[in-house]
C-alpha cells in the first residue's frame, strides 16, 4: 500500500506537465510574435543592405550622406522602432534558449508550493553522488516557502545549482545588495529534481516504479549464486575476448560477402554515391487459386457462434482455464455456475459494454450483484495471466497451430486507446488521440497467433523502453528466439540487450537508406566502405563487461525491470559509459541485421508476415472492443490493466477456438480427398472473425455439443445468412 501510494504521488508530480505547459505557452507566444518579428527584421535588413551598398563607394562619404541614403529606404523613426521591438523579442547573445520558459515557470509557484512543503517529508528519497546536492536543496524548500520567511539571501540557498538564465531570475539587485527570488529558486531546484527523478538519479526507496534501478542489480552473494547458471544459459563468458573476436570475424565476413554480391549484381540491394543502401519495396506474393479456395472453404466451414458461447466452450475444453480464477485470498469459488458468471464478466469487460447487456434478473449467475462480486474478487491481471498460460500451451499442441510456426518467433507492437476521462496515466498525442489523451497497450504475440503477454504504457512512449519487460514477463508459452518490432521501436542499446539475453532482434526497417553501418576491422569493403563508416570500440566493451553481465543477468533472473535499467543507462537522452558499451555490442548485430535485410527477400518477408499477423490480431481486438466507441473509461492504472488484460484473454480464447475448429475443418477436407498444400495451410489465419457474433443479445447457456462433443461444421458450398454473422 505504501509503495502504491508513493507511486501515485510521484506519478502526479511527473505528470503535472509543469515544464511542458510552460514550454507550450512560450512556444505559442513566440509563434504569436513571429509576424511582428519578421516585419521588423525585414526593416533592419533593408537598412543594413543600404548601408553595405553605400560604403562600397569609399571613405569619402560623410555620415550625413550615409544616413540620407538609409532614410530614403527606411525612415529613421521606423528604424528606431524596429530596433526596440527586436531587442525586446530576441534574447541577448549571452542568454540561453530556456530563459523565457524559466521565467514563466517562476510565475507558476502556486501550482507546486502545496505538495512541495510535504513531498520530501512524507517520502524518503535517495540520490546518487551526482544528484545529492539537488536532493539536499529540495529538502530545504519547505523552509524557504514558509510564509513567515520574507527575505531570502544567498546563505539560505545553494548558489552552485543556479546557472544559465536562472541567475538573472534568481538573483535580483537591491538597495542593500543582491537578494534572492525564492519562487524562481524553488522552480530552478524543482526542474533539476524533476530531471534527476526521471532518470532515477533521485529515487524513492518505497516506490515500485521510482526506486533505484542500480539497487536491483545483483551484487555480492546473490550475484555469485546467479552468475554461473545464467551465463551458461545465455552462452556468455566472463572473459569476452574470444566471443568478441568471433563476432568481429562474422561481421567482417558479412560485410565482404554482401559487398561482393552487390558488386557482382547478385543482390537486389544497391548502394548510392553517398554509401546508402537501397532495396526494392516488397511486392505482395500472389495468392494461388488453391489458397483462395482453401481459405474460402475453411472460413465457410467454421460454425457460427456467439462470443459468450465461445468462451463457455473454451472453458469446458481447457479446465485449467477456469481453475485459474481464484479469489484474492487464493481459494477457489464454491458458487454454482461460476463459469457462467466469469464468462459474463469477461464479455462485459472485453467488449467494453458494461454489465447492463449481460445481466439477467432471475438468473443467479447473471445477477448484477453476483457479477460485481466475481469481478472484484476473482478477476484481475494476475488471474488473467494464470488463465492465459493453459490456453497458450494447449493451442500450441493443435496440429494447425504447429503448421503456422513453432512458437519461437514473436512480434511486439502497441495498440492505442483514447481515454476521455481525466487520468494521470495518460498522455497527449495528436496523431493517435486527437485533442484528447490516451495510452498504449503493448502486446506480444507468437507466430501461432497466441498473445504471450502485454503491458499498459502511459501515452505513446518508445516501445523499446518496455519491450524487454514484456518478453520476460510473459503469461505462458516458450520464450521466443526471434523478436520482431516496427521501425520506431529499436535503438542500439536494445539491440545489445536483446542479443545478450539470448534472442535475435529483427525490427522492420522502413528507412533503410538512412541506416548507418558499423565495422570493427580497418578493411576495404568496396561499395560498403562508406556505409560501414562507424567504428565499434571493442576495448570499451571489455572495460565494462563485468557490469554488462550484471545488468543482463539481473534482467534474465527477473531481479530488475528492463525499463528501469534502460533509464539507468541514459542521461538526458544520451547513453552513459555503460550504456554506450552495450550500444557498441548492439551495433554488431544491428549491422548484420541491416545487411541480411537488404539482400535476403525471405528474411524481409518473414518479418512482414508476423507483423501482418499482429495487425490482424489488433483488427480482431478492435472488433471485440467496440463498446463506448472503443475508448477506455478507467481512471487508474489498475483498472486499465485489468480491462486490457481481459481483452487479451478473450482474444486468446478466440484464437484457441478458431485454431481448434480450423484443425477440424482441415481434417475433414483431408478425409474427403481435398488436396491440402502445406504452404497454403501455413497462410491461413487463426484470427478470422466474421463467424463470431459480438453485437446484440448475449446469452450464456452452455452449448449443447451433441454426442461428439464438437460443433457441426458448416457446408462451405452453402451461403451463410448474413444476418447471422
Amino acid at each position: 500500500m505504501e509503495g502504491k501510494s508513493v507511486d501515485d504521488c510521484l506519478d502526479l508530480l511527473m505528470s503535472t506537465e509543469l515544464i511542458g505547459k510552460a514550454e507550450t505557452t512560450v512556444g505559442k507566444e513566440r509563434a504569436r510574435q513571429h509576424p511582428k518579428l519578421a516585419r521588423h527584421s525585414a526593416t533592419l535588413a533593408a537598412a543594413v543592405e543600404t548601408l553595405l551598398e553605400v560604403t562600397e563607394y569609399g571613405e569619402e562619404l560623410s555620415l550625413e550622406q550615409v544616413w540620407e541614403s538609409i532614410d530614403a529606404i527606411v525612415p529613421r523613426r521606423d528604424l528606431k522602432a524596429a530596433v526596440a521591438a527586436v531587442t525586446e523579442m530576441v534574447p541577448p547573445p549571452e542568454a540561453d534558449d530556456d530563459g523565457p520558459m524559466r521565467a514563466l515557470l517562476a510565475e507558476r509557484i502556486g501550482t507546486v508550493s502545496g505538495f512541495l512543503k510535504t513531498l520530501t517529508v512524507v517520502i524518503e528519497f535517495g540520490a546518487t553522488a551526482e544528484a545529492a546536492r539537488v536532493l539536499e536543496a529540495t529538502q530545504t524548500l519547505p523552509r524557504l516557502l514558509d510564509g513567515r520567511k520574507k527575505k531570502v539571501t544567498q546563505a539560505d540557498i545553494d548558489p552552485g545549482l543556479v546557472g544559465g538564465s536562472w541567475k538573472r531570475l534568481v538573483f535580483r539587485a537591491g538597495p542593500h545588495g543582491s537578494t534572492v527570488d525564492k519562487n524562481a529558486y524553488t522552480m530552478c531546484v524543482l526542474t533539476q529534481f524533476h530531471r534527476h527523478l526521471k532518470r532515477r538519479d533521485i529515487y524513492a526507496e518505497a516506490s515500485a516504479r521510482w526506486r533505484d534501478p542500480r539497487a536491483q542489480l545483483l551484487a555480492g552473494v546473490a550475484w555469485e549464486a546467479a552468475k554461473g547458471p545464467a551465463l551458461t544459459d545465455l552462452g556468455l563468458p566472463e572473459d569476452p575476448s574470444s566471443l568478441l573476436a568471433e563476432h568481429a570475424m562474422i561481421l567482417h565476413m558479412a560485410l565482404m560477402d554482401v559487398a561482393g554480391q552487390i558488386t557482382a549484381g547478385g543482390a537486389e540491394a544497391s548502394v548510392d554515391d553517398e554509401g546508402r543502401l537501397h532495396v526494392a519495396k516488397l511486392q505482395a506474393l500472389p495468392e494461388p487459386p488453391s489458397l483462395i479456395d482453401l481459405r474460402k472453404r475453411v472460413v465457410g466451414m467454421l460454425p457460427l457462434v456467439d462470443l459468450p458461447e465461445l468462451l463457455l466452450e473454451t472453458m469446458d475444453r481447457v479446465p485449467a482455464f477456469t481453475r485459474a480464477f481464484t479469489s484474492t485470498a487464493g481459494g477457489t469459488s464454491k458458487l454454482a455456475d461460476f463459469e457462467i458468471s466469469v464468462a459474463a464478466c469477461l464479455t462485459a469487460s472485453a467488449l467494453n459494454i458494461g454489465y447492463a447487456p449481460v445481466t439477467k434478473s432471475g438468473t443467479a449467475a447473471l445477477e448484477r450483484a453476483r457479477l460485481s462480486h466475481v469481478m472484484q474478487n476473482y478477476l484481475s491481471a494476475e488471474t488473467f495471466a494464470a488463465a492465459n498460460a493453459p490456453l497458450i500451451d494447449t493451442q500450441a499442441k493443435i496440429g494447425f497451430a504447429q503448421m503456422l510456426g513453432g512458437g519461437l518467433v514473436a512480434a511486439i507492437d502497441g495498440m492505442r486507446f483514447v481515454v476521455p476521462v481525466p487520468s494521470i496515466y495518460t498522455r497527449p498525442n495528436r496523431k493517435y488521440f486527437g485533442s484528447r489523451r490516451g495510452l498504449t497497450w503493448l502486446n506480444l504475440i507468437n507466430d501461432q497467433g497466441a498473445g504471450l503477454g502485454a503491458k499498459v504504457v502511459t501515452g505513446t512512449v518508445r516501445d523499446s523502453l518496455h519491450m524487454i519487460d514484456v518478453l520476460f514477463r510473459r503469461d505462458g508459452g516458450r520464450r521466443p528466439e526471434v523478436i520482431v518490432t516496427d521501425t520506431g521501436s529499436y535503438s542500439d542499446v536494445v539491440f545489445g540487450l536483446v542479443h545478450l539475453l539470448g534472442m535475435q532482434y529483427r525490427p522492420a526497417l522502413a528507412d533503410l537508406p538512412d541506416q548507418k553501418g558499423w565495422r570493427i576491422q580497418d578493411a576495404d569493403y568496396g561499395t560498403l566502405t562508406r556505409f560501414a563508416r562507424g567504428k565499434i570500440d571493442l576495448a570499451k566493451m571489455k572495460r565494462h563487461w563485468h557490469d554488462i553481465l550484471r545488468v543482463v543477468v539481473s534482467i534474465y533472473t527477473g531481479e530488475a525491470w528492463a525499463h528501469d535499467v534502460m533509464r539507468m543507462l541514459q542521461r538526458d537522452g544520451n547513453p552513459t559509459q555503460l550504456g554506450e558499451a552495450i550500444a557498441h555490442y548492439g551495433r554488431i548485430f544491428k549491422t548484420l541485421h541491416i545487411l541480411t535485410y537488404a539482400v535476403e527477400e525471405p528474411y524481409r518477408r518473414d518479418i512482414k508476415g508476423i507483423r501482418n499477423l499482429q495487425g490482424s490480431r489488433h483488427a480482431l481486438a478492435g472488433r471485440l472492443f467496440h463498446g463506448r466507441k472503443g475508448e477506455i473509461y478507467q481512471r487508474y492504472y489498475k483498472g486499465m490493466e485489468d480491462q486490457l488484460s481481459t481483452l487479451g484473454l478473450v482474444l486468446n480464447c478466440v484464437t484457441w477456438w478458431n485454431t481448434f475448429y480450423i484443425d477440424k475443418a482441415l481434417t475433414q477436407l483431408h478425409a474427403t480427398g481435398y488436396p491440402l498444400a502445406g504452404e497454403d495451410v501455413a497462410r491461413l489465419s487463426p484470427l478470422v472473425r466474421k463467424h463470431i457474433n459480438v453485437i446484440g443479445t448475449y446469452t450464456f447457456a452452455p452449448p449443447d455439443l451433441g454426442p461428439t462433443g464438437v460443433r457441426d461444421l458448416r457446408d462451405p458450398d452453402t451461403e451463410a445468412d448474413d444476418d447471422l454473422l
